[in-house]
């Protein structure tokens, strides 16, 4: 059967990448394609990882067959996560990765990016035929879909994949994954919540009951989610995306200890990620384990060098356990090497802070509230926005230094801008404590929170009254109050659209909606209510325009 589908199959119209460094293995490759009935001109080759994301920037390849070991710089699970973290390449995209490596960690360390097929050298035109001959018609159904995804049209995505359902049974399986991820991404849960349920009410199947947890886990039920990914991990050891995930609904929870042990597991059987690992670090960094987090740390440091999922948290939560471990002259160096590393302002910021923190824990009082000064300088200019990561590694330092009235405004404000995130509360909560400011912190906290809820809603109850002006005028004042709350910037649209629907076009409030979503996407990326409100928003101005 695959055989004679192999023979039919026509390589002349796909376009190839091959990614290998070594010129002979890319002719030899280039070779066998055009063997197969590939065209020599649809055939482009790249002797590196950072050559193949280039050209995978400039266009869509039909298939790529990457090396796993392409010497100094990216390796080729590198460039498929890249491919994947910046979207450049889509579910009608075939990735194959082909490698000599045997051991286990290069095997599932790459499985965790999901190429479509894992090939040992030496490859053969008879291997290659016969493993893109079971991709191509699954990837034949995602073509369509994946063209709506790039052009960002999640409803058509949507409609698209319940089309391919209803006539593709060989692929169906494939199709109601991608369709729930989809749910998922784009938060609609309860319509998420209903396709896992169904999927689970046929079979027993692991991707939807860890869909399922998502669902739980988004909706704030945690012990729902914690009870559902147990029973993933006990019955799929190597289910590496359940392990996070459970790892992660302990730390909502507060039991660090538990999620030490998940990820350790996890760890244990992919060791070579590179957020799992800065992971890893602050979970036993936060339970008082500095020699693993300091081992978890360097190793988060040292596998992203050449990662686009590098991040600076390996480099501070590095540079912290090392200050805990009274080592400050090391911990200034990694900071140094952050700052070489990540030229971005609020990491520039946070390296900063985390500095003054490591000159207070070892008695350098008077350089700590210098810096704690020039931060605090910094942080009231205008141009600087920061993020909730990097406010909190200042109002720690300013706390620590006796600013507590700079830490106290700081903190109440990422309240206010995060009213509902209850991680970043419960470490609001804690930089009050190691102040002895508990209480006051508790009070505080709650108050600022309920304040916060208010606002957000007020205007929405306005606009259902009628009383469209008050309402515009209520939430206009409630972004400038919190200009980082995502719902409050939605809301704000909301109400403009409503009342732009009764009354008519309004050019200031047309710009004043579209900078609100611009931000609100910033904060949060593919939330679902960007695409309803923009849509809301160019059809006002489209059916204006025909008037």
């Amino acid at each position: 059967m695959i055989a004679e589908q192999s023979a039919e199959m026509d390589f002349s119209n796909k376009k190839f990448l091959v990614v290998d460094d070594f010129q002979g293995m890319r002719n030899m490759m280039r070779d066998i394609l055009r063997n197969c009935g590939a065209n020599a001109r649809h055939i482009e080759m790249a002797a590196n990882g950072g050559q193949a994301i280039a050209m995978l920037q400039r266009e869509k390849f039909d298939v790529v067959l990457c090396d796993f070991n392409l010497g100094p710089g990216r390796n080729g699970q590198q460039v498929l996560e890249e491919a994947k973290y910046r979207e450049l390449i889509g579910p009608a995209c075939a990735w194959i990765m082909i490698t000599a490596e045997k051991t286990t960690d290069a095997v599932t360390g790459t499985a965790e990016y999901q190429p479509d097929a894992y090939l040992l050298k030496p490859l053969t035109e008879a291997t290659l035929r016969m493993r893109l001959a079971r991709i191509w018609d699954k990837k034949a159904a995602f073509s369509t879909i994946d063209a709506a995804l790039v052009r960002k049209d999640h409803a058509k995505a949507l409609q698209l994949c319940d089309e391919r359902l209803a006539k593709d049974k060989a692929n169906a399986a494939e199709l109601k994954r991608f369709k729930c991820q989809l749910l998922l991404d784009i938060g609609e849960l309860d319509l998420a919540r209903k396709e896992y349920t169904a999927v689970l009410a046929v079979r027993d199947t692991p991707w939807a009951k860890l869909g399922l947890a998502k669902v739980a886990f988004l909706n704030g039920d945690f012990n729902g989610a914690r009870k559902l990914l147990e029973e993933v991990v006990a019955e799929n050891k190597a289910f590496l995306e359940a392990y996070d995930w459970l790892a992660k609904t302990y730390q909502a929870s507060g039991n660090m200890e538990s999620a030490e042990q998940v990820l350790e597991r996890a760890a244990k059987l992919s060791p070579n990620s590179v957020l799992r690992q800065k992971t890893l670090g602050e979970v036993a960094l936060k339970l008082g384990k500095l020699d693993n987090a300091e081992h978890a740390f360097r190793k988060s440091v040292t596998l992203g060098e050449h990662s686009v999922l590098k991040t600076p948290g390996a480099y501070l939560g590095l540079a912290k356990t090392c200050s805990a471990k009274h080592s400050p002259d090391e911990a200034l160096r990694v900071l140094n090497n952050l700052s070489k590393t990540f030229e971005q302002e609020d990491v520039q910021l946070k390296a900063l802070a985390v500095e003054g923190q490591i000159h207070h824990q070892n008695g350098n009082i008077e350089q700590a509230e210098k810096i704690a000064q020039q931060l605090g300088e910094r942080m009231s200019a205008v141009v600087v926005v920061a993020d909730s990561e990097t406010t909190m590694e200042v109002a720690r330092l300013l706390m620590s230094t006796g600013d507590l009235d700079s830490a106290r405004t700081m903190l109440l404000d990422e309240v206010k801008n995060n009213p509902e995130n209850r991680t970043l509360l419960a470490e609001i909560r804690e930089v009050f404590d190691a102040a002895n400011m508990s209480e006051e912190g508790e009070r505080i906290v709650e108050a600022s929170r309920k304040e916060a809820l208010e606002m957000m809603n007020r205007g929405v109850l306005l606009a259902r009254d009628g009383k469209l002006d008050e309402a515009v005028g209520w939430m206009r004042n409630a972004r400038l109050a919190m200009p980082r709350n995502v719902r409050v910037l939605f809301n704000f649209v909301h109400v403009i659209v409503t009342k732009m629907q009764q009354h008519g076009v309004d050019e200031q409030l047309i710009e004043e909606a579209r900078t609100s979503l611009e931000s609100a996407n910033q904060l949060a990326p593919g939330d679902r209510r960007y695409g309803q409100m923009t849509g809301a928003l160019d059809k006002l101005v489209s059916d204006e325009a025909a008037s």
